[in-house]
């Protein structure tokens, strides 16, 4: 017989409470939600937001494209909602680092993702294609791979997305033209987290000598939000052509590191505050089709959608839409 004091049991007792606790929105799920659509809303929603404050805003969503069609079969019924709310979509590891970073991705995976951003160029939605591969001549690969398929593509060579790559020394299909939207884009950068970049300037001299059409960002640099003036000295390509500069954010997890995020919630978390996602410390998934979660995210002053807007930037590229996966499968 195991012998537990009160001391012991105590301890027991609170640790369960407090597991319990921090899971309890992963364990009791509602079941009547339809995940996907409820993305879906939440995407066109924040998309009519922006473009009631800017005609012009582009709007990009990362990833999750089953959101096309009502199955998320290629047969499927077309969601024209969604597609006309979107002025791009994203795909990662399309081609390069699905399993491993420089590593080819699997046939099968390949043409899956593959099929379906075919369905939004279809469809009239431009694909930004982001593989992750160091080696010279998988990087090449990767260019000329995705363009034959008419997407717009960034070989990244570091996964957190920190550095400017040496290689190649231009972008892919340089050019001095004006880009004035998505579609007349050849390239883009692809460089959110501003850690080897002692301030901001720094980081603002950088991208200001390189010629990618399309510049995807931060809003922050460690905690300090860039300006409009500051968004401004970014929009102008080396050689003098004009450029997009469009900012990160992610609505499909909470991040702790964030300007919105109470220490409190640990402990007392929101009804829509759930797990800590176990591959990225600090990243916290959320029921992103309540209220509580898409205030913090658009439809007010102190939105960081709004932050985003008034802090001049081109649009917004929109991160974890794939959270529906996650809730479909729990």
């Amino acid at each position: 017989m195991i012998n537990i004091n009160n001391s012991t049991f105590l301890s027991f007792t609170l640790l369960f409470l407090f597991v319990l606790s921090c899971n309890q929105q992963d364990e009791i799920l509602p079941d009547n939600i339809d995940y996907r659509q409820e993305m879906r809303d939440f995407v066109i929603e924040l998309s009519t937001y922006a473009k009631t404050h800017r005609g012009d805003f582009t709007i990009i969503p990362q990833n999750g494209q089953e959101l096309i069609t009502e199955d998320g079969e290629l047969n499927g019924t077309l969601q024209a909602a969604y597609l006309q709310a979107i002025d791009a979509t994203g795909r990662e590891d399309m081609f390069y680092g699905y399993n491993n970073d420089d590593e080819a991705t699997p046939e099968e995976d390949k043409q899956y993702m593959l099929d379906l951003c075919l369905k939004f160029e279809q469809n009239g939605v431009e694909v930004l294609a982001t593989d992750y591969c160091s080696t010279p001549s998988k990087m090449d690969n990767s260019y000329q791979t995705n363009e034959q398929n008419g997407f717009i593509s960034f070989a990244a060579d570091e996964r957190d997305l920190n550095n400017i790559p040496d290689y190649p020394t231009e972008p892919y299909s340089i050019n001095n033209d004006d880009i004035a939207q998505i579609s007349e884009a050849k390239n883009f950068l692809y460089l959110i987290n501003s850690e080897n970049f002692a301030e901001k300037q720094n980081f603002i001299d950088a991208v200001s000598e390189t010629n990618y059409d399309i510049m995807i960002m931060d809003l922050f640099h460690n905690e300090s939000i860039y300006t409009q003036l500051e968004i401004e000295q970014l929009k102008t390509k080396h050689n003098g052509g004009k450029r997009l500069v469009i900012c990160y954010m992610s609505i499909g997890e909470a991040e702790d590191y964030r300007y919105y995020w109470q220490e409190s919630w640990k402990t007392d978390s929101p009804k829509w505050l759930g797990a800590e996602n176990p591959d990225w410390e600090g990243n916290y998934k959320v029921w992103y089709w309540e209220s509580g979660w898409q205030n913090l995210i658009f439809g007010n002053e102190s939105s960081y959608l709004k932050k985003i807007i008034d802090a001049g930037f081109d649009g917004a590229y929109l991160d974890i839409i794939d959270a529906f996966e996650y809730f479909e499968e729990k």
